[in-house]
């Protein structure tokens, strides 16, 4: 199994260091006008990498990742909603510069744990990575549950103007679902659950963000 774990963590490694590479060129080429149309560069290749992220609940259910199932269930959860509800299918909510910054965070996040994961199938921990990948997720991590937010806030006013997943059932129905409302309970959730998560998390420490159990290493080294 553990060359399956490799193989899936290179293959996401792959995807996302395409992504965050691509992003960090494209500014530099074309400095702030390569943000606008961030979406229409990667959005392709993001859409695949998050897809591919829902295997990972799968590892944890079978038992091949240790990872503790709830975070990383809202983790991946979280992501598509807002990829595919929220940003996929609202053009104009594409061009905003907060899809670039929520891409910039999701992906810095995961090249430096997918570096890690795949060095640890093998045995290798350095240090310096140990550390940066259980301790970028500590400011990161809520910035980017912040750009979540901030990316749903500003899709509400085009859900409303343009009833995307509203429904309205005819008669003699008097049942309608109006999607703006339930994006609104869902940043309720959103915030409530990721601080009893951060919480928790920050009760104990042996656990990062994501769920996953700290390395022996990443303790020993926090303790000089």
């Amino acid at each position: 199994m553990n060359i399956y774990l490799f193989v899936y963590d290179l293959m996401q490694f792959c995807g996302h260091s395409w992504i965050f590479t691509n992003m960090i060129i494209r500014f530099m080429t074309f400095g702030k006008d390569s943000l606008a149309d961030t979406f229409y560069s990667i959005g392709l290749v993001m859409r695949l990498c998050q897809l591919l992220s829902v295997l990972e609940i799968l590892h944890i259910l079978i038992g091949i990742d240790k990872s503790r199932f709830l975070p990383r269930f809202l983790q991946i959860t979280e992501r598509i909603i807002v990829l595919f509800v929220v940003i996929n299918s609202q053009e104009e909510v594409q061009g905003k510069y907060v899809v670039c910054v929520l891409f910039f965070l999701w992906n810095l996040l995961d090249v430096v744990r997918y570096t890690y994961n795949m060095l640890a199938r093998m045995g290798i921990y350095y240090l310096p990575l140990t550390w940066l990948n259980f301790s970028l997720c500590i400011p990161l991590y809520p910035l980017s549950v912040l750009a979540k937010g901030f990316a749903i806030g500003v899709s509400l006013p085009y859900f409303e103007s343009f009833g995307t997943y509203s429904i309205k059932l005819p008669f003699p129905f008097t049942f309608s679902i109006y999607f703006p409302y339930v994006l609104k309970m869902y940043l309720l959730v959103l915030f409530t659950g990721k601080y009893l998560i951060f919480q928790k998390t920050g009760s104990q420490h042996n656990w990062d963000a994501y769920g996953k159990k700290k390395s022996n290493q990443y303790q020993a080294f926090h303790k000089f």
